[in-house]
């Protein structure tokens, strides 16, 4: 069907054939064929751009062509997808949000009953079992599962995403407010650092109600019991310094797990080959971090968990084991949180005198396996992403 519009129509305005200024700003598009039917086109095309729309199935760029980039040229860097499978770029996003994914989800939801444990051994001073290792830790897991059923175990798992919520904002909107850098440049300076470490003590002071009420909701039971509240005041000095000190050290380990694992990497290694090498090492980087932080810090959170649950009627669940913590009813045992810890020093002291020092690490076994989950399904992640690359490519 032949078209309706004028010949002098180009898509702006009515322009004659002969006007100089008709198709003076662009080429017109060839298909291949002779020049003289190249004037038939009663449309004006701008200029291809990689990535845009103006492209058909059979044309090139001008970028591409031969004249410009030659063989062997830059125009060779460009590469033409592989018929029959998925693109690089989307390979390597696809890889990337699946590492991603499965770290985020493990670390959130997945690991959440060992948090649970752990703080719940961190504040039970009556204990005998101090759960040192995971193969403890699992046990006594598992019997509370079993008597209370599966959902106890992720209690207050919603009051968490909340305070993480929280924290992200309040260091967002303090960084706006404030000229504390939130992000640290390549080359930092100590002003740039203190600033930066400064903004993380702020925000976990503005987050540490929140946190306080997230804690109670992970260990607490249905009792009550008489209240001895701390001040507020008594715990932002060791809210501050735990979130300082766990900053600083998880990215450092990060940043010398990365540096590492350049200087090891083969010269001519290139990460865009290999998707998973782009996003695998920073990940695994952070897991290292976030390990060395909690492990080195763990006596200080322990201290700071005790306080935060001083008077707050909470009752936790026996942390003993099934042949201790069980009752005639078939449901574990609860115990109150009931200390009388004057400040932070105090707390220190008490459970140096009367804990000893493995007291500090009581639950410590439910870190160990939190991590160990985490970085096995990072690594069952890793493998099985690997072969779904190397099945696409063969196609």
């Amino acid at each position: 069907m032949a078209s309706r519009r004028p010949d002098s129509f180009d898509g702006l305005g009515y322009r004659g054939r002969d006007d100089p200024l008709y198709g003076a700003s662009y080429p017109v598009r060839s298909a291949g064929g002779p020049a003289e039917l190249q004037h038939h086109h009663w449309v004006t095309s701008p200029p291809d751009i990689p990535g845009s729309r103006n492209l058909h199935h059979t044309d090139r760029t001008p970028q591409l062509e031969e004249p410009l980039g030659g063989p062997g040229g830059p125009a060779a860097a460009w590469e033409a997808p592989q018929p029959g499978g998925p693109p690089a770029e989307q390979l390597n996003r696809f890889a990337g949000f699946g590492i991603g994914l499965v770290s985020l989800f493990t670390e959130n939801v997945l690991a959440h009953p060992c948090i649970v444990f752990r703080r719940q051994c961190q504040v039970n001073f009556h204990g005998g079992c101090y759960h040192l290792t995971p193969f403890s830790a699992v046990a006594v897991m598992y019997s509370i599962s079993k008597a209370q059923g599966v959902k106890s175990q992720w209690k207050g798992m919603g009051s968490t995403f909340i305070v993480h919520g929280i924290t992200l904002g309040a260091e967002g909107v303090i960084s706006e407010f404030t000229p504390l850098p939130r992000e640290l440049p390549h080359r930092w300076s100590l002003k740039q650092l203190a600033g930066h470490l400064l903004l993380k003590g702020l925000t976990a002071v503005v987050a540490l109600p929140f946190y306080c009420a997230s804690l109670i909701e992970t260990v607490q039971s249905s009792l009550s019991l008489c209240r001895r509240l701390l001040p507020l005041s008594a715990l932002l000095l060791p809210a501050a310094l735990h979130a300082i000190l766990r900053y600083a050290i998880a990215s450092s380990v990060q940043r010398a797990a990365l540096w590492l694992h350049q200087r090891t990497r083969p010269p001519r290694h290139d990460p865009s080959t290999n998707p998973l090498d782009a996003y695998f090492p920073e990940l695994a980087a952070a897991w290292a971090g976030s390990l060395v932080a909690d492990v080195a810090l763990f006596p200080l959170e322990t201290a700071m968990h005790r306080l935060a649950l001083q008077g707050t009627r909470t009752i936790i669940d026996a942390t003993d084991g099934a042949g201790v913590g069980l009752g005639s009813a078939g449901s574990p045992l609860v115990l109150p949180v009931n200390t009388q810890y004057d400040g932070f020093s105090d707390c220190l002291h008490a459970i140096r005198r009367k804990e000893g020092a493995a007291g500090f690490y009581r639950g410590f076994g439910a870190l160990v396996t939190q991590y160990a989950l985490h970085g096995a399904l990072l690594a069952a992640a890793r493998t099985l992403l690997r072969l779904l690359l190397l099945d696409a490519r063969a196609r």
